[in-house]
């Protein structure tokens, strides 16, 4: 499809349809709604304009479109770490006495939120970075390799450093577990 976009810029288009809301949402988890668009089509222009760099025997663009995106990102780490930080700053640290147990839950989960936000706003932005691919882009060791123009092994070691860091951080022992799909799930340890 990129291939074809040399000769014929409107292929480009399918290009755009097919992964315009992935990026966009791996955007809007990264630095919020307000930086998404301008992320997502920032991404795609400068996918459109290096194009004749894209190495036709790659499988997928997904991952050369996530390294773009993950780059552009990069310059709005000001922005980033300012709403981690509002965020672990804005959640309640101690839930209210009420007997609703859906008022409790959400209670608990924006804690649970505002911990895990300082935890990632206090790690390595590049153990951050390859977490957030991992995570929220649903991305495989090897495209994260791709995207992030590193050796697999790195990813590994750099994920497994991040896993550390959050366990650590969160206070708790992490159960890790393969789910079908072989990613890792986590949850928390029965005590």
């Amino acid at each position: 499809m990129i291939r074809r976009s040399r000769d014929s810029p409107a292929e480009f288009a399918a290009l755009y349809d097919r992964h315009a809301s992935v990026i966009y949402r791996y955007a809007a988890r990264r630095a919020g709604d307000f930086v998404a668009d301008d992320v997502m089509s920032e991404t795609f222009l400068v996918a459109f304009e290096r194009r004749e760099t894209f190495d036709p025997g790659r499988e997928d663009a997904r991952p050369w479109l996530f390294g773009i995106a993950t780059n552009l990102l990069r310059r709005h780490h000001r922005a980033e770490a300012r709403m981690l930080s509002a965020l672990a700053k804005s959640a309640p640290r101690e839930a209210t006495a009420d007997s609703s147990d859906s008022i409790a839950a959400q209670l608990d989960a924006a804690a649970a939120t505002a911990r895990i936000a300082g935890v990632l706003k206090g790690m390595p932005g590049i153990d951050r970075e390859t977490l957030l691919l991992y995570a929220w882009a649903d991305l495989s060791y090897e495209q994260i390799a791709d995207a992030m123009d590193v050796p697999v092994g790195t990813v590994r070691s750099r994920l497994n450093r991040a896993r550390k860091t959050l366990r650590t951080g969160l206070g708790t022992q992490l159960e890790e577990s393969e789910n079908e799909h072989g990613r890792l799930a986590v949850a928390p340890r029965d005590a």
